[in-house]
């Protein structure tokens, strides 16, 4: 696969996971997370695997945090099959950055985070 046909890739599955926390879709959200990954969403923890993915976001969306929306957005290439993204985000009650999105392409040809490292900064 092409370097542009990874990136466009990685950027359809971001896209993907932004407009499913936009819908409301926790499953939807961790969807684009491979088995496995481990996310830390500061300063909440470590969440590992879809399941507990899924249930943070789940619980995130029961707050009735919404609208999230991405700024600074930076893609770097890494390990030939792959993207790391960071960038700045905003919802309705929070904003924060992204230290890292570790974005690479599965064996069905679609991009899903395999590391995702983020920080809530303050309250909106």
């Amino acid at each position: 696969m092409a370097q542009e046909q990874i990136l466009a890739a990685c950027k359809a599955g971001i896209s993907a996971w932004q407009q499913a926390f936009n819908s409301q879709d926790a499953a939807g959200c961790a969807a684009q997370y491979a088995e496995g990954t481990v996310m830390e969403a500061r300063p909440f923890g470590t969440f590992t695997g879809r399941e507990e993915i899924q249930a943070f976001w789940q619980n995130i969306m029961d707050q009735g945090f919404s609208d999230v929306d991405y700024t600074d957005v930076k893609w770097e290439e890494i390990g030939g099959n792959g993207y790391l993204l960071t960038a700045s985000w905003t919802m309705n009650k929070a904003f924060g950055v992204v230290h890292n999105e570790h974005w690479t392409i599965q064996e069905d040809g679609k991009a899903r985070l395999i590391a995702d490292d983020f920080e809530v900064q303050g309250e909106r």
